[in-house]
C-alpha cells in the first residue's frame, strides 16, 4: 500500500459524515487534481487554523477580536439569540430574517456527562445581559432533553430580570439539530417564537 495515501484516507475518514469509502474517493480525487489546486486546498486549511479565532463578545468564529455580526452597526443590539455551537449561527443566518446578536454557549447542560454550568458560557451570558441590557433573550437551542434543561436553567437565572425570554416556536422537530432544519421552518420558528415563563412549579420539576 501507499503510506501517504493511507494516511490521508485515515485523516479524511475522521471528518464528520465521512466514511472510509468517501475518504478514499476524496483522496483519489485529490491525486487527479493539479498541483496548484491541491496546494490551494492545503493553504486554505492552514489559513483556517492560523486566522480564525473566537469572537471575544459572542464566541462565534471570527478573523478579528469581534466577529462581523458583533461589529456590524446594522444589527439589533436589543436581541441576543443563545445557541449551542457556532454552526447554529451559520444556520440561523442563512434565511436572513434575524438581525440581532448571538451568544454561543459552547454546549448544553448534561450533568450525566459532567457538563455543568461552569463548563459552558452561562456566566459570560449573565455578564452580557448585565452590561448590554438587551430587551429579549432568544433561546435558540435544539429540542433535545439536555437543551430543554439548559433553556429552563437560563430562564430561571433571569427570572427576576426585566427581560423577555423566548424560544423558537414548536414548529421545530423535537430532538433535531438546527443544522438539519430547513430554512423555511427555521424562519417561521424565529418569527413565531414564544415567551418562556419561569415558575416555582418548573423549578420543583427539575429537582
Amino acid at each position: 500500500m501507499i503510506d501517504s495515501l493511507e494516511n490521508l484516507v485515515d485523516a479524511l475518514s475522521k471528518l464528520p459524515t465521512i466514511g472510509k469509502k468517501s475518504a478514499w474517493r476524496m483522496a483519489l480525487h485529490m491525486l487527479e487534481q493539479s498541483d496548484e489546486e491541491v496546494h490551494n486546498l492545503a493553504q486554505y486549511i492552514s489559513d483556517l487554523k492560523e486566522r480564525v479565532v473566537v469572537c471575544k463578545k459572542c464566541y462565534h468564529y471570527s478573523e478579528s477580536d469581534l466577529c462581523p455580526i458583533c461589529s456590524s452597526p446594522s444589527r439589533d443590539n436589543s436581541l441576543i439569540c443563545v445557541v449551542e455551537k457556532p454552526l447554529d449561527v451559520f444556520t440561523i443566518e442563512k434565511p436572513g430574517r434575524y438581525r440581532g446578536l448571538y451568544h454561543v454557549l459552547g454546549g448544553v447542560l448534561s450533568p450525566i456527562n459532567g457538563i455543568t454550568s461552569d463548563k459552558i458560557r452561562i456566566a459570560e451570558l449573565k455578564t452580557r445581559v448585565e452590561t448590554e441590557k438587551p430587551d429579549e433573550l432568544i433561546l435558540g437551542l435544539s429540542g433535545s432533553t439536555d437543551a430543554e434543561t439548559t433553556s429552563l436553567y437560563i430562564s430561571r437565572i433571569f427570572a427576576d430580570n426585566d427581560l423577555r425570554i423566548t424560544r423558537f416556536a414548536r414548529g421545530l422537530p423535537s430532538g433535531l439539530e438546527l443544522e438539519y432544519v430547513d430554512q423555511i421552518t427555521l424562519g417561521q420558528a424565529l418569527n413565531e417564537r414564544i415567551d418562556i415563563h419561569y415558575t416555582t412549579h418548573n423549578d420543583e420539576e427539575t429537582k
